[in-house]
């Protein structure tokens, strides 16, 4: 399920250097969002979507720093939702459905199993002027009345 991003009433964007400290700052910054929004650090999705940013953080770091010198990250909720994107501007748009293999890591296999796991959605979203790319990702809440008490509920 698809949910337009432009319906996700909270939101927070990013810019950072495409360095190693983008990894930390990114995640930091998810977990101020996220916390400050309501969404429970504890919840279910949480530490899959932290994984899933520092997957998405650490390969444009390895594969697209050389054309993109800033990388942006945008967080996005409702109560339902969680979404967050990364974008670079280096063209190559990256199959996201693929295996690991001996020439590839397995940072985006990592982050669609996960996405997929948790009934998530992912694409890739192209510049208007083809030089880059915003991987976006989408993660349902759980109505914190259908799930399991685990101290607190999502938002």
């Amino acid at each position: 399920m698809f949910t337009p991003l432009t319906t996700l009433p909270l939101r927070h964007v990013l810019t950072l250097p495409t360095d190693v400290s983008a990894v930390r700052m990114a995640r930091e910054t998810a977990e101020t969002a996220w916390t400050e929004w309501g969404i429970n650090p504890h919840h279910p999705t949480i530490g899959p979507a932290l994984l899933i940013l520092t997957e998405l953080v650490t390969n444009t770091i390895r594969h697209a720093a050389t054309h993109s010198p800033q990388l942006t990250i945008i967080y996005a909720a409702a109560p339902d939702r969680l979404a967050l994107a990364v974008h670079d501007r280096h063209p190559h748009q990256p199959p996201l459905h693929t295996t690991a293999s001996a020439t590839r890591g397995r940072g985006l296999t990592t982050v669609m199993e996960l996405t997929d796991q948790l009934g998530g959605t992912a694409f890739i979203r192209p510049d208007d002027d083809g030089r880059g790319k915003g991987i976006w990702i989408t993660l349902p809440l759980e109505d914190p009345k259908a799930a399991p008490d685990q101290g607190s509920s999502a938002p």
